[in-house]
C-alpha cells in the first residue's frame, strides 16, 4: 500500500532536513545517499521516489537553506528597534557573532554552501544566485531607511552587496580556524564588527 500524498510531502521534507544537515556538516559532496536516507529515516531504496539525483536533492536543500536565510533575515529586520537603533548596525552584531559562527547547522546559508554550490549544476546555481538576490534587495532597503535621501537604490544596493560579502567572508575565515585558533577567529569577527560599524555611521553633516 502506498503513503499518502500528504506522508509524501512530509517524508520529502525529512530527507530535506537531514541532508541539509549533513551537507553543512561534511560539505555536499562528503556524504553518500545511504548516510543521507538513515540520517532521515528511511532506506537508500526509497530516494528516488522523491529525488531524480542527489544533485536535485541539492538543489532543493540549498533552495530550501536560502529561503530560510531569507525568513531569518526578515523577522530579524522587522523586529522592533529601540528608539535610535540601527538595523544594519544590529544585523551586523547578529552576522558576527560568536553564536551565529557556531551555528552552523542553522546558520546563514550563503556562507554554509558557497564552496559546495559552485561545483554544482545550474539548478542548484540559479536558486542561490535567486536568494542570494532576495538579500541584497532587502539589506538594500536597510541602507535606504538608514541613510535616507542621501543614497539612491543603486548606491544603497552597491553597498548592501559590499558589506554583506565581506561579513561571509568574515564568518567563513573565523569557522575555518575556530577549533585551532579559537582566539583568531574571535579577532577575525571583531575586526570586522568594529570596521563595519564605522562604516555604516553617518558622517556628521
Amino acid at each position: 500500500m502506498g503513503v499518502s500524498k500528504q506522508q509524501a510531502v512530509e517524508n520529502r521534507k525529512a530527507i530535506l532536513e537531514a541532508s541539509e544537515k549533513l551537507f553543512r556538516e561534511h560539505g555536499i559532496d562528503g556524504v553518500g545517499l545511504s548516510a543521507l536516507m538513515k540520517a532521515a529515516g528511511f532506506t537508500q531504496g526509497g530516494f528516488y521516489n522523491h529525488f531524480q539525483s542527489k544533485e536535485a536533492l541539492a538543489a532543493a536543500v540549498v533552495a530550501s537553506a536560502m529561503e530560510k536565510s531569507y525568513e531569518d533575515l526578515k523577522d530579524e529586520v522587522e523586529a522592533p528597534i529601540k528608539r535610535g537603533g540601527d538595523r544594519l548596525k544590529r544585523h551586523v552584531d547578529f552576522y558576527l557573532s560568536d553564536a551565529h559562527c557556531g551555528n552552523i547547522e542553522r546558520g546563514c546559508a550563503v556562507a554554509g554552501f558557497s564552496a559546495d554550490v559552485r561545483r554544482l549544476g545550474h539548478e542548484a546555481q540559479t536558486s542561490f544566485a535567486g536568494g542570494l538576490q532576495t538579500l541584497f534587495d532587502t539589506l538594500a532597503e536597510l541602507v535606504v531607511e538608514q541613510r535616507g535621501n542621501d543614497v539612491d537604490e543603486k548606491e544603497a544596493r552597491r553597498e548592501a552587496i559590499a558589506f554583506y560579502s565581506e561579513m561571509v567572508g568574515a564568518l567563513i575565515l573565523s569557522r575555518a580556524v575556530g577549533s585551532a585558533a579559537p582566539e583568531l577567529g574571535e579577532e577575525i569577527l571583531k575586526a570586522n564588527r568594529e570596521t563595519l560599524h564605522k562604516r555604516l555611521t553617518p558622517e556628521p553633516s
